[in-house]
């Protein structure tokens, strides 16, 4: 019994490897994340460049922003629409990880590129104020849903 074990597991592996392709299952989805980190950084750094412009200081990555900004987008994606539900529950949680004086966030909606989530957020008095704030740390997560709209969170806050 073990021996015909043993000389099935390979066989199935064989299989396996020849009915599926590094293309199908790894290049798709793989690119995709890579736009989407892409984005991510670019607006990053074109809101640290309008900060530096401003003679402000550049905001540090957060980890822990990130993670409550995906968890903010995800649901912003179930829903189907932006909010800021929950704000105050992911301002506590980021206070419980992390020694902040003030958290503030930006969420967006249908924006392809990060220059054009960045100048939506800039051309409104609110996001660009948050934007412009005295804030240390951000992170910004940026996801797509079913039908192809891209969902922005960027979470800021204050050591």
């Amino acid at each position: 019994m073990k021996m015909r074990l043993l000389y099935v597991v390979p066989v199935l592996f064989v299989l396996f490897l020849s009915s599926c392709t590094t293309d199908t299952l790894e290049e798709g989805p793989i690119v995709e994340a890579d736009n989407i980190v892409l984005l991510e950084s670019e607006i990053l750094e074109i809101v640290n460049d309008h900060r530096t412009s401003l003679d402000m200081n550049k905001l540090l990555f957060s980890a822990v922003a990130y993670k409550y900004a995906n968890i903010h987008t995800d649901y912003m994606i179930s829903k189907g629409s932006l909010s800021h539900d929950n704000f105050s529950s992911r301002a506590s949680s980021i206070a419980s990880e992390e020694a902040v004086e003030l958290v503030a966030e930006n969420v967006a909606k249908n924006y392809d590129t990060a220059e054009g989530a960045f100048e939506g957020w800039y051309n409104s008095v609110n996001h660009k104020k948050t934007m412009e704030g005295d804030f240390t740390h951000t992170a910004v997560s940026v996801k797509k849903d079913q039908n192809g709209n891209f969902y922005f969170t960027q979470l800021f806050y204050r050591k």
